[in-house]
């Protein structure tokens, strides 16, 4: 008897068929066109990204299970699949002057983007951990590839090699994670916990399996102490491939993370609510301080990530379904926030020369008044100073705290963001304030990164002044939980 395949439900997932057809005409392009234009990939990647995203705004309003039950088209899969989208249009956008500068093998590189994509898509819309686990590797093969292809540059080697060693056991515990919830409940349906749960099946086995879990997705967001990879992996990486780290891979993870516990864990809220509180707080700790002396642009934002991830850790620890909108406006939030400071950081570079020592950028406002504004306002955002966007994530992140009488790690939470002014503050001291240390030599001040840092820019004040618009669909998207 033959399997029947339901033909009609692939129209729910066009946006992946549409990242996978595109990310093979690259790769074939790059092996057969001998004659090509040095954008030709990218403005490809652009194309397939846009249809791709026009068909997930379609979608928003659909709830349904297809693939037999092992995905999900509901509005919380969109709309990150959406802002999964905007990344790698804002990301590519960058790429189009950086990887000819730096002289990155464009047909592979903008393929691995596509592919890895596709894999944060799959995430954050499966409803099995099998299925989340072929995602969470399809997008974590592509990156450790995308960390090492400057292949003339030593930490860039060095970084693709430890994110992938690393990379590897974090996805061992996970996989070892799902054995042992399948030899517990039976099921690898993420509902099938919940009912075990509710049915008062507790086993030992079960909550290892949970423990397990949380490792693999502690690892991908960065949370202390799964974070050792970090700061290598982002200084050591192109600078555009580490801006889509920052900002794509944690939401997919946070988000996968999210609906995993909401839908299927709840119920152990007592039992791993304190942990995650006492992750919280040292993930937060630890980052800002080490961030303090930092003398490394790319390895201060990468403590900050870190120092990120605690503060949308804060909004996790709550269980509280309905304040969980406040993570996604976060998220929404921080992709701006980060693709905006590391758009200014590759203007700052060279080709065998990033010019990442916070020196470099002593006197840059007397010299590219432009790059320093852009940079100041992404740095402030980041600090969490109104009106910008950033200011209303903690708002909404330490408030919902509060509300759910988590009431001392939110005081936790907002000293550490004073404290994280000092780092933000001190390169905008350097830029205008302190006289120039050494010679950068002109600026790519190209049209891709000025569009790049304009469109962060006016999202940033967009969603500080009036942010009602993006609380409403964060709200919208969590509804699936209820």
């Amino acid at each position: 008897m033959g399997l029947k395949f339901p033909v009609h439900e692939l129209i729910f997932i066009t946006p992946e068929i549409i990242l996978c057809c595109f990310g093979f005409l690259v790769l074939l392009l790059e092996a057969f066109l001998k004659k090509r234009s040095p954008s030709l990939f990218g403005v490809l990647t652009l194309i397939g990204t846009a249809s791709a995203l026009i068909f997930v705004l379609e979608l928003f309003e659909f709830n349904i299970e297809i693939l037999s039950g092992l995905y999900l088209i509901d509005r919380l899969g969109s709309l990150l699949k959406g802002l999964f989208l905007i990344i790698l249009l804002l990301v590519t956008l960058m790429s189009l002057r950086y990887v000819e500068r730096e002289e990155i093998t464009q047909g592979e590189y903008y393929s691995l983007l596509l592919f890895s994509t596709f894999g944060m898509m799959v995430m954050v819309s499966s409803r099995n951990l099998l299925t989340i686990f072929v995602g969470l590797e399809l997008m974590s093969l592509s990156i450790y590839i995308l960390c090492g292809l400057m292949r003339d540059n030593l930490k860039a080697a060095e970084a693709s090699l430890k994110y992938f060693l690393l990379g590897a056991f974090a996805s061992a515990f996970f996989a070892y994670g799902i054995a042992l919830l399948y030899g517990s409940t039976g099921s690898i349906d993420i509902r099938g916990y919940s009912e075990a749960l509710l049915r008062g099946h507790n086993s030992t086995i079960l909550m290892l399996g949970v423990a397990l879990l949380t490792v693999g997705f502690a690892f991908k967001i960065a949370l202390v102490p799964f974070h050792m990879w970090t700061p290598d992996v982002y200084e050591g990486a192109p600078t555009s491939i580490t801006a889509f780290m920052a900002a794509g891979v944690k939401s997919a993870a946070f988000v996968t993370f999210l609906r995993v516990f909401y839908a299927a864990f709840l119920p152990l809220i007592k039992d791993w609510g304190d942990i995650l509180w006492l992750i919280a707080v040292i993930t937060m700790s630890y980052a800002n301080l080490t961030a303090l002396v930092q003398d490394n642009i790319k390895r201060m934002l990468a403590y900050s990530s870190i120092a990120h991830a605690g503060y949308i850790l804060v909004a996790f620890v709550t269980g509280e379904k309905l304040l969980s909108s406040s993570i996604i406006y976060y998220l929404m939030a921080y992709t701006f926030m980060n693709i905006g400071a590391f758009t200014c950081v590759a203007l700052m570079g060279r080709k065998g020369e990033e010019n990442l020592g916070i020196d470099s950028y002593a006197g840059l406002s007397g010299r590219h008044p432009f790059v320093s504004l852009c940079l100041t306002i992404f740095l402030l955002s980041l600090t969490g100073v109104p009106p910008l966007a950033g200011f209303m994530g903690k708002f909404y992140v330490f408030s919902s705290a509060i509300r759910a009488g988590y009431i001392w790690l939110a005081v936790i939470g907002v000293l550490n963001s004073v404290m994280a002014a000092y780092y933000y503050l001190r390169v905008i001291m350097y830029m205008y304030f302190k006289e120039p240390v050494k010679e950068i030599g002109d600026i790519d001040l190209s049209s891709p990164y000025i569009l790049v840092s304009l469109i962060c820019i006016f999202f940033l004040l967009y969603m500080g002044i009036y942010p009602r618009p993006f609380i409403m669909l964060a709200n919208s998207a969590v509804s699936v939980f209820f």
